[in-house]
């Protein structure tokens, strides 16, 4: 009877003949261009490189190991290569605002060219300028006017003297300028002079200075007048001199760029500010004039620091658009910044401090970020978006966010912002942005989604070859032979758990291929070959299984508790799957199920000492559904059950054992035992249909270990959901053990089916009368809790009668 629900042995892995692809090794293949099996994803990805729209930014989706970090960054440079680099950007002084710095662009290489240019033009102004105004043709000039001025200046200072005499006074020039003297006895008078006047003299003194100072106040006007003249006479004599040397150049550094509003602007605030600070190139700043220069550095080379340029982003050696992948994306490293230096304790800054950020760096290009790590990074995400949100970058510092005021006051020009923004992340990080950030919505709009399986197909094998092919080659590998590479995509199917279905999980598969070519290496092999293939994933899972070895030795010991021969009622084996990390394995638990009269319904143990978790309790509650829909149409459902899992205590969750739980409480409930050597799998719905579970390769093979450690009978096997026939990829050995008899694989499709397989008695079906068999595992239970139903009713019409006794 058992042998019809008997999994066959070539359904227990997937076979796959590599004979159609011809090569002996994988020397002969061309490598893998590309990614495999991803073509929804690699779609939507080129979709989204391709649109220019705002809003059109790509979120890359998917498990990491899925090649999507590696495919991203190949199609980004594909891209890239069919682009012109982007304009370069300088920062320049403002002179009519200095705390906010200009931003100029030009072509590609110009701004260092532009740097160069400024530089070299402002070294040869201080020469030129400086020469000019010590050369004879200068002085000669400035001798004209001051001839000129001096003069008419000599003959003021006559008429002054004229106008003196009558007042017995006589004016002299100083350092201070003209000061009027008097004069007694034909000389101007001494100090000793004045201590010997007498009141009346001294007075006499005093009316004639002032009368003096009436009568010249003309005079003294025309004077100040005329030096007034004089400077701006030699001030339009020197500017016209600097202007024309001033204008040479800057016509002749202009003209070897391209025009544009912003630097025609630029230029003109140059030229006005070199005029109006042409003494500054004339060299008549001295540190003398400063006390603080031997600390603060020459005030004529911080003046001059003006004129320098900022070469903010450089393409000179650029080929193409850039491609920026940022593994550090701080707000500082994403945004830019603006750093600072310390003199006597105090910050000081200017627009030569202002730093790119990536997203300066990868302007006009592609830029790739990890979502996790930007959201890690306070403030990166909020100025990631900002950035988007506006199209262009504003430096700022974090202080900006907080809502406090900066201590540096610079303030640079934004720079606008042309670029495809990538973020890469999980599934489950784009559900909570998408759920929760509105403008997450708005502007990444495309999303490719990277599956973690592809299909099994002569294609995507071929492909896997060229993988393995590509491996070898770019990490200089030995090459692999065609049955190695049959073992390689066997593998691959073990990583889906389903025969029709190849991984895509390449990090994975890349490890098994390094570490084999390892193996290979130590045995000194020309090529890999299988037994390689086997030994990298022996070891590999030898370095992670200690704990299940740990645990198979308390099997074997008695310590964990678990029958697998005989028969028993109410207690069955269950399998759960246990993941540390790098190593995931079935771990076999003994289930028990207790049955009595009562109205509590179904007591799950786990949940009552909140060991359970929320899909453990579904299952459960879908049991007591089954009952109520299976046996409880005549009469109420008076049943109290307990069930635990024995000796668990790192908590359950799931309901791959609802099926098993519901076996046990329907063999407690009919008293027919339970086969123990069958250990059980498989969800359940509340029609008593089997439903499939995961981990189904770990649940037999962990069975098995145990079976083996005690013993193989030949009637030990594990019964799973008919669903997960196509999820087989048992190991070798487990496979040998079921060629031989030793070892069975049981599928179902309802809970009917596996009664018969655990009892040995058929579950039985209702006839035209509404009644199950005699003897049939529903019809003990049926009878069962009836007796159940009748006995609670005898007790409430005595305590009924009782009540009314009293």
């Amino acid at each position: 009877m058992m042998d019809k629900y008997s999994v066959l042995e070539e359904n227990l892995k997937n076979t796959f003949n590599m004979d159609a692809i011809d090569f002996e090794t994988t020397e002969e293949i061309e490598p893998l261009e590309g990614i495999i099996g991803q073509e929804r994803a690699a779609n939507a990805l080129d979709f989204g490189l391709e649109i220019k729209k705002r809003g059109y930014s790509i979120y890359v989706s998917g498990l990491s190991g899925t090649g999507r970090n590696s495919y991203v960054n190949l199609m980004c440079k594909r891209k890239a290569c069919t682009q012109l680099p982007p304009q370069d950007w300088v920062y320049v002084y403002n002179f009519k605002e200095n705390t906010k710095p200009i931003a100029l662009s030009f072509n590609p290489g110009e701004g260092k060219r532009f740097k160069d240019e400024i530089e070299w033009m402002i070294n040869n102004l201080k020469k030129e300028i400086e020469n000019a105004f010590v050369s004879k043709n200068y002085e000669s000039m400035k001798s004209v006017l001051f001839k000129q001025y001096d003069d008419e200046s000599e003959k003021l200072i006559n008429n002054l003297n004229g106008i003196a005499e009558k007042f017995d006074f006589k004016f002299i020039q100083t350092e201070k300028g003209l000061i009027s003297m008097p004069i007694r006895d034909g000389k101007m008078m001494k100090e000793e002079d004045y201590k010997s006047l007498t009141r009346e003299e001294y007075e006499d003194l005093r009316e004639r200075s002032s009368a003096l100072a009436l009568e010249t106040v003309d005079v003294f006007n025309e004077i100040k007048d005329l030096e007034e003249e004089y400077q701006d006479q030699l001030k339009k004599l020197e500017n016209e001199i600097a202007t024309k040397i001033i204008e040479l150049y800057i016509t002749r550094t202009m003209n070897k760029f391209k025009f544009n509003n912003k630097l025609i602007k630029y230029f003109d605030m140059l030229r006005e500010d070199i005029i109006e600070h042409i003494s500054m190139f004339r060299n008549e700043d001295s540190i003398s004039n400063n006390p603080l220069a031997i600390l603060q550095g020459s005030s004529s080379e911080s003046f001059f620091k003006r004129y320098n340029v900022n070469l903010f982003i450089d393409n000179s050696e650029k080929q193409c658009a850039p491609v920026i992948m940022e593994n550090n994306p701080t707000y500082k490293n994403l945004i830019g910044s603006i750093d600072y230096k310390t003199e006597m304790g105090v910050a000081k800054t200017d627009f030569m401090f202002i730093k790119p950020g990536a997203l300066h760096q990868a302007n006009g290009g592609y830029i790739i970020l990890q979502a996790l790590d930007v959201l890690s990074n306070p403030f990166a995400w909020a100025g990631l978006l900002r950035a988007l949100t506006t199209d262009q970058v504003t430096i700022e510092g974090v202080e900006a966010n907080y809502g406090f005021a900066s201590p540096i006051a610079l303030k640079p020009e934004p720079i606008p912002l042309d670029i495809k923004v990538i973020l890469i992340g999980n599934p489950y990080i784009r559900l909570l942005l998408f759920q929760h950030d509105e403008k997450f919505r708005k502007l990444f709009k495309v999303v490719a989604d990277f599956d973690t399986e592809m299909d099994n197909n002569n294609e995507n094998i071929i492909k896997m070859a060229q993988f393995i092919a590509g491996q070898c080659k770019k990490e200089n590998l030995r090459h692999f032979d065609k049955h190695a590479v049959s073992k390689v995509v066997e593998y691959s199917f073990r990583l889906t758990s389903h025969q029709n279905k190849l991984s895509s999980r390449f990090n994975k598969i890349a490890d098994i291929i390094f570490e084999a070519d390892a193996w290979a290496s130590k045995e000194s092999s020309g090529v890999v070959e299988v037994r390689h293939i086997d030994k990298a994933i022996k070891e590999k899972n030898y370095r992670n299984n200690r704990y299940e070895e740990k645990l198979l030795e308390m099997f074997d010991t008695g310590d964990i508790l678990l029958d697998i021969d005989g028969e028993k009622v109410g207690i069955i084996n269950g399998l759960a799957v246990l993941d540390t990390g790098e190593y995931s394995f079935g771990k076999p638990s003994k289930i028990t199920v207790s049955t009595y009269q009562g109205r509590a319904g179904l007591i799950n143990i786990e949940r009552e000492v909140k060991n359970s978790g929320h899909i453990h309790d579904k299952g459960v509650m879908i049991i007591n559904g089954y009952l109520g829909y299976k046996y409880a149409q005549e009469h109420p459902l008076t049943l109290s059950a307990s069930i635990v899992f024995e000796q668990l205590y790192s908590g359950v969750d799931g309901d791959s054992a609802s099926s098993t739980e519901l076996y046990a409480i329907l063999s407690s409930l009919s008293e027919v035992p339970i086969k123990q050597y069958i250990a059980v799998t498989g969800s359940v719905n509340q029609r008593g249909e089997i439903q499939p579970i995961g981990g189904v390769n770990e649940k037999i093979e962990g069975f098995f270990k145990v079976c083996k450690q005690k013993g193989l009978t030949g009637q030990q096997g594990v019964m799973i959901p008919h669903q997960n026939v196509k999820n087989l990829m048992l190991s070798e050995e487990v496979i040998a053990a079921v060629r031989l008899k030793k070892f069975n694989v049981y599928s179902v499709k309802s809970i009917d089916e596996g009664l018969e397989i655990l009892t040995g008695i058929p579950a039985g079906k209702k006839d035209e009368y509404d009644q199950y068999p005699k003897g049939s595992i529903h019809y003990l239970v049926n009878e069962k809790l009836k007796k159940y139903s009748k006995s609670i009713n005898k007790t409430d019409k005595t305590d009924e009668q009782k009540k009314v006794n009293i």
